[in-house]
């Protein structure tokens, strides 16, 4: 009865919010395979076969982050992103605008800039969903048969499903992260990532048998992929400490003694979010350009470009995850305002005037971000590398590296991190007995 996962379901409440948090990605995997009304399924699947044997790196790319639905044209397809999308444009918004940044600091204000921010998630799932209806056009063209309706008919449809299945998605994160353990919204694109995993190893291994990878080339991709793991661990979990000193002090007629603390500075402070931003971001152009491409000729040429094998996409790749990680470093950890706060405290930082704590710590989280942003940078790129030196599946690819292994391992590492805690809160051993897990806010 030591063992720690015995511990998991002996604590009723952490036993029901595992529990809830299972039916809900049941729920979602359910989701991803029931097809738009309207649509010839057995038709669709056909076509989407002599795909994988004609090679579409686009349609691979959106299928992946959403975890199968979209080659199914499932009520899912468009996963969580138009979310994640919307939550981007409202942090850049809170910053261009100081009003709105004014308005989500009052009272209730972070409610209304969530609610906002749910109206515009409904604009990006149109929109999207628009898009979908076009490449359901586009495909109908070559496949007889795929609509059992008009195209009017399944494009008020498609919008009407697609929409309503992303913000049902959005409400399963949400609920997750209330009542369940881990971060929802995170958790649903782990949840997509792993249900790809099977797949991409049965054509690893059909690859092997039919003589197209060579088994040495499998070994060295192993080996590469199980480093990749460690050095993620490591440095997600690493910290830069900055020592801060309280002063004794007088709270009404209570005298605090001196304390001696610190500032933990992750060394990658963002966790995997600049990645899933700057994939986000990268995939709403990118579908518009697939969906639309075949009407439209310049969209067309935008897809082509915008390829996730091609090198213009893995440039603007590496920009924009260096770009999110400051960004979202400035947001979540504001220097000007950590300085404030030490100062109110009485605190003080060993060897730094008082003035001068904004402009220390301002260059302490430039010195950690630069080289944090740019390990993140590379091994988003690891698929391409492996597709490209190896030869390897698309779908193996994009599991060994990029965006998909940062998800796994953090999503991981953030979810034992909080099942964790709620052990300790109950009085039992934690699920390591060495050090302890760290969690990264997703």
């Amino acid at each position: 009865m030591a063992n720690p996962i015995f511990g998991i379901f002996r604590v009723k409440e952490l036993r029901e919010r595992i529990l809830f948090t299972l039916g809900m990605l049941v729920v979602f995997r359910i989701g991803a395979v029931f097809p738009i009304p309207g649509i010839n399924v057995r038709e669709l699947s056909r076509y989407f076969a002599d795909q994988v044997n004609t090679g579409n790196p686009i349609v691979d790319y959106l299928d992946f982050f959403a975890g199968g639905a979209f080659s199914n044209f499932s009520v899912f397809m468009l996963g969580i992103m138009p979310y994640i999308s919307m939550s981007i444009i409202m942090q850049l918004l809170l910053i261009v605008f100081p009003s709105l940044k004014k308005i989500s600091q009052d009272d209730g204000g972070r409610k209304k800039i969530k609610q906002w921010q749910r109206y515009g998630t409904v604009i990006v799932c149109i929109v999207q969903s628009l898009a979908v209806t076009q490449y359901a056009q586009a495909i109908s063209r070559s496949v007889e048969n795929l609509l059992y309706v008009s195209f009017f008919q399944f494009s008020i449809i498609a919008i009407l499903t697609v929409t309503t299945g992303t913000m049902f998605l959005m409400w399963i994160g949400e609920q997750i992260t209330k009542r369940g353990v881990g971060n929802g919204v995170s958790l649903l694109i782990y949840a997509g990532i792993v249900a790809r995993l099977p797949r991409a190893v049965w054509e690893l291994i059909d690859a092997m048998r039919r003589g197209d990878l060579n088994p040495v080339f499998v070994i060295i991709v192993l080996i590469m992929f199980v480093t990749v793991i460690t050095l993620v661990v490591f440095e997600q979990q690493g910290q830069r400490k900055i020592p801060v000193n309280y002063a004794k002090r007088v709270v009404g007629r209570k005298m605090y003694g001196a304390q001696n603390t610190y500032i933990p500075f992750k060394i990658n402070p963002s966790g995997v979010i600049p990645v899933i931003f700057a994939s986000s971001i990268l995939t709403f152009p990118l579908q518009i350009a697939q969906t639309v491409g075949g009407n439209v000729t310049w969209l067309a040429a935008v897809a082509t470009a915008l390829s996730p094998r091609g090198t213009l996409y893995n440039i603007l790749y590496v920009l924009l995850i260096i770009f999110f990680a400051y960004f979202y470093t400035q947001v979540s950890l504001n220097p000007i305002e950590i300085a404030k706060q030490i100062r109110e405290n009485g605190g003080s930082i060993p060897g730094i005037r008082s003035e001068k704590i904004e402009e220390y710590l301002t260059k302490i989280l430039n010195r950690i971000v630069l080289p944090g942003s740019l390990y993140l940078a590379l091994i988003a790129v690891i698929p391409t590398f492996i597709q490209w030196a190896f030869k390897f599946p698309t779908s193996i690819s994009y599991i060994m590296g990029g965006t998909s292994l940062l998800i796994l391992v953090g999503v991981d590492l953030d979810t034992m991190s909080q099942i964790e805690g709620l052990l300790k809160m109950h009085h039992h051993e934690g699920l390591v007995k060495h050090g302890r897990l760290r969690g990264r806010n997703l």
